[in-house]
């Protein structure tokens, strides 16, 4: 349910991180509160941009297929660096990106879900990765110092918070000078059907809470953040609707609108962006 005002937003994040929660106990998808099919974590990753090779160096229990992008190929950690991922879960991009910056190199994590920073930790401690550090916290209030990060990450979680605005701001706040960030969201090119728009499922699965295209950008602009430069732009409802079919046919059929409500209207965009020095 998209919040109609400010009282209703905690309600929502809620709801978001009871659906998450139950996501991270069963490996279920975040389509509906159910198991996905049987490989279709890897397919979606895969799908969206994530190379097969890398995804085998981490644990099964690490990729539930959440994400709508490959952020982290794109972000170029150097050795040395400290790495934030926004929205964690249960520590894929995290471990890729401890494994770029090295033991000199460091990782935050923050998730609001405990489930989620339970299994990731589990998933650190059984790796032997020691440069990844998971914190419980919301994007709207990151529980990071000012100015410490060199390059902030996420994939498919920012379009869950009410207030996305507070969340560039946010990133501004830690960034060092110079800092960048490379991050995974979903946006829409038009408007959705008022029946998604009112849907938990497809609010938690990372469709009625995005943001109009220009409106998104606007707010990354105005958090103080420059050099905008958008790498990749799919068509999201098309991908999921190809490797998901059964799970997208359940939305549709829940909402009663079809698929062309949806192709075309909901994108995933991989963009970068700097804090200015």
């Amino acid at each position: 349910m998209k919040p109609a005002a400010s009282e209703n937003q905690e309600e929502l994040v809620s709801k978001v991180r009871e659906k998450y929660g139950e996501i991270a106990k069963t490996s279920g998808s975040c389509c509906e509160p159910a198991p996905s099919c049987c490989g279709s974590a890897d397919a979606v990753s895969i799908s969206v941009g994530y190379d097969a090779d890398s995804l085998d160096g981490v644990p099964e229990e690490a990729n539930l297929g959440l994400g709508c992008g490959a952020p982290i190929d794109h972000l170029a950690l150097e050795p040395g660096e400290t790495a934030l991922d926004l929205g964690s879960g249960p520590g894929l991009d995290a471990f890729l990106a401890a494994k770029q910056v090295g033991s000199t190199g460091k990782v935050i994590g923050v998730d609001m879900t405990p489930e989620m920073l339970a299994r990731a930790r589990d998933n650190a401690e059984k790796m032997g990765v020691q440069n990844a550090d998971f914190r419980e916290g919301r994007l709207e209030s990151l529980p990071v110092e000012d100015a410490s990060i060199d390059a902030v990450t996420s994939n498919c979680v920012i379009n869950l918070v009410p207030d996305k605005a507070v969340v560039f701001r946010e990133i501004a706040r830690v960034l060092k000078p110079g800092g960048r960030l490379v991050i995974s969201d979903i946006i829409l090119d038009g408007r959705l059907p008022q029946a998604i728009e009112q849907d938990i499922y497809a609010y938690v699965g990372c469709v009625s809470g995005a943001m109009q295209r220009d409106d998104y950008f606007a707010a990354i602009e105005a958090a103080g953040l420059d050099s905008v430069t958008v790498l990749k732009d799919i068509d999201y409802g098309a991908t999921v609707m190809e490797v998901l079919p059964d799970e997208a046919t359940r939305l549709f059929e829940k909402s009663g609108v079809s698929s062309d409500d949806v192709v075309g209207t909901v994108r995933s965009v991989t963009f970068r962006a700097e804090k200015p020095r």
